[in-house]
This record gives structure tokens, sequence and C-alpha cells, in this order.
């Protein structure tokens, strides 16, 4: 395969992020509109994110927020969101560069964008899979229950698990081989 000296890999993943940044954006200007709420899985290690010591125990791998009812404070740079959150009746406040981001979903609309971590982006240079660095469609989003930070009941709009709902569409498919 020809060495992609542009990195459309790259360009797309910060895009996509763009779109992430732009729509938290817009959340914390005018609130959640209409029945739009987000689950968002991190990192829990990745360089600059900031969560307690208690939090960190309790997921040290990746954790998924929901941005639904009970948010406060949130705040949004060029390359991190910052919220304020309750995790079992104690608020905590979160910091989270958009490079240790995941997954993003929306239920109200079956939205989602998958990211591979920022790391393991670099390393693909040669890789097969170097063109599946994010997907936009409804795509299927594995979210474990247990990480989300809500108070509120688990709903019929939550993530579709992997294995159901629409297809992840790989963009090395459409790459000439």
């Amino acid at each position: 395969m020809a060495t992609d000296h542009i990195r459309y890999d790259v360009l797309a993943r910060d895009a996509l992020r763009g779109v992430l940044r732009h729509v938290l954006t817009d959340v914390a200007q005018h609130g959640l509109p209409g029945e739009h709420h987000f689950f968002i899985t991190f990192q829990s290690k990745a360089d600059g994110v900031k969560l307690s010591p208690r939090l960190l125990a309790q997921y040290p791998e990746e954790m998924t927020v929901v941005l639904q009812h009970q948010f406060w404070d949130l705040v949004v740079t060029e390359d991190r969101f910052e919220v304020g959150l309750s995790f079992g009746g104690i608020p905590e406040r979160l910091v989270v560069p958009f490079a240790a981001i995941k997954s993003f979903f929306d239920p109200s609309v079956k939205f989602g964008l998958q990211f591979e971590a920022a790391d393991e982006a670099e390393d693909t240079d040669e890789s097969e899979n170097a063109g599946e660095v994010a997907t936009a469609a409804p795509a299927p989003v594995s979210l474990p229950p247990s990480a989300a930070a809500t108070d509120d009941p688990p709903s019929d709009d939550e993530p579709p698990r992997s294995g159901e709902g629409a297809e992840v569409v790989r963009l090395d498919r459409f790459r000439k081989k």
C-alpha cells in the first residue's frame, strides 16, 4: 500500500472531534435542545484527563459519562471539555481532552462517533486499519451501564450494544488498494 503523506486518517479524526467540540460548545452556551443527551466514553488515564482518585480507582481504564439532566458548569475549549457531574450523590469536576474520547453517542437521534485512541492512530501509519479512525453514522457503541454517571434509571434509548443496530462503516473500504 502506498504511504499516505497527507494523513487523511488524522484529518478525518480531527474533523469529527471538531463536530463533538461544536456540539458541546453549543450545549454549554444554550443547554441541551429537545430530547438530546450524550454518552461520552473516554480513557481514564489519558494525558490531560483529571478525575478524582476515587473515580480513577473505580474506572481505571475507561469511563462513560452521561450529559443529560444533572450536569453543570460545562466549559469547552479547543482541546478539552470540563463538566460537573454527580457520582453516587458526590459532586465531581471532570476534565476530558478530546484526544482521550473513545466514543460519543446521542441516543435521541441514534448518532454516534467512535474514535481510535490518539496514540494508537499514530502507531498505525502503515497499518491496514489506518483509515478506521472514526465513523460517523448511527454506530453501535458499547457502553457499560455501570460506568455511566447519572441518577436517572436506564431508559429505552440507551445506545445499541455491539452486534445490534446499524453497521459501522470502515473508511478503508473506500480506499483504492
